[in-house]
């Protein structure tokens, strides 16, 4: 099967987010300041197991099930995983000009999240907290054109990803 490279569609914020100086490196720098790993669940947000509870069962390190979202967020495991959400948006930040040569990478990703039980749709919710969170970081300079090409971005990385549910669609 050909697949298709990952393009981010170029839109003049995008564009202009590309150059130097470009507004999502510098909220990467921005991000990269916040000490806590969980920033991405600020507890100011209406918070990740809020916005979708059917995602907390998904975090079951060493088959411990947590009692509550609490317990969840602060164990080490989890906030090791954020940290690799992390990475990975850094890396599609660091390579905007060729998000292609991360399509392996994120559709072996995508297979990984597949085979333990995450759906394609949890994604939203994790993009979701990811703009709500360079929103705070951010804030004034979080204008609708940033607020779009990071979502262009992050759209750009899950569509990757889901194409490691097309070579094992979901139920296989």
């Amino acid at each position: 099967m050909v697949r298709e490279s990952v393009r981010v569609p170029v839109v003049p914020s995008l564009a202009r987010l590309c150059g130097a100086a470009s507004l999502v490196k510098s909220g990467r720098r921005e991000m990269s300041t916040v000490n806590e790993p969980n920033f991405l669940l600020c507890p100011a947000d209406p918070g990740l197991f809020d916005l979708d509870p059917d995602l907390l069962p998904l975090f079951q390190y060493n088959c411990k099930q947590f009692a509550s979202p609490q317990e969840c967020l602060s164990a080490p495991e989890f906030l090791d995983h954020i940290r690799k959400v992390m990475l990975v948006i850094d890396a599609a930040v660091s390579h905007l000009e060729n998000l292609s040569c991360l399509e392996e990478y994120l559709c072996n990703l995508g297979k990984k999240h597949q085979a333990v039980g995450v759906k394609t749709e949890s994604f939203s919710t994790v993009g979701e907290s990811l703009l709500y969170m360079l929103e705070k970081c951010l804030g004034t300079a979080f204008s609708p054109e940033v607020q779009e090409a990071w979502s262009k971005l992050y759209s750009a990385v899950v569509k990757a990803m889901q194409r490691g549910w097309d070579t094992h669609p979901e139920g296989d």
